[in-house]
């Protein structure tokens, strides 16, 4: 998606540990709680969430803010706390929701991931479940799109953002938004 679109996705920040295959300011900044705190206090963060009462993310305002001053796209992969919080400090960003094709779908890829134990896994499910409610029921989102096949939910989400922007659609499927089916 990134390159059809032009964008690349924001670098959080977490105060989780680093596993041996993640490079620090590439797939997270990985800092310390302290320091999370010290860039939480001082509005360094465009938003932030504890998850799961364990650690902390939160999306670095200023990287974001260039990107956008330079004409760029950005993408932030948040949770519905974080786009609450984008929403009240950036009003005309442009949000799309992801949805799993079906609850079923939604555990087997939580449980095909292989690196949660059963009690982890049924916490993120129920999590998910929660936040596809929450976001489902308010108006916070602009468009939805469900990722039963991921090829065409990159293509339609390409199409909504390059119509968004005025652009010439990166394939021919339709730019209107698919709605959350109950």
């Amino acid at each position: 998606m990134q390159q059809k679109l032009g964008g690349r996705f924001s670098v959080s920040a977490t105060t989780r540990p680093r596993s041996s295959d993640e490079v620090d300011g590439k797939d997270y900044y990985f800092v310390s709680s302290s320091e999370f705190e010290r860039m939480r206090n001082g509005g360094e963060f465009l938003e932030s969430a504890e998850v799961f009462g364990r650690h902390a993310y939160g999306t670095p305002r200023r990287p974001v803010e260039s990107a956008l001053a330079n004409g760029e796209l950005i993408i932030l992969d948040i949770d519905v706390q974080g786009a609450r919080q984008v929403r009240q400090t950036m009003p005309d960003a442009y949000m799309v929701f992801i949805l799993p094709p079906d609850e079923d779908e939604l555990l087997r890829r939580l449980q095909s991931r292989g690196r949660d134990d059963q009690d982890a896994i049924d916490r993120r499910f129920a999590e998910a479940k929660h936040e596809i409610n929450q976001a489902t029921e308010v108006k916070l989102y602009d468009a939805f799109v469900i990722n039963d096949d991921l090829e065409r939910a990159v293509e339609e989400v390409c199409a909504l953002v390059s119509a968004r922007r005025g652009l010439p659609s990166p394939s021919n499927r339709s730019t209107e938004p698919t709605p959350p089916s109950s």
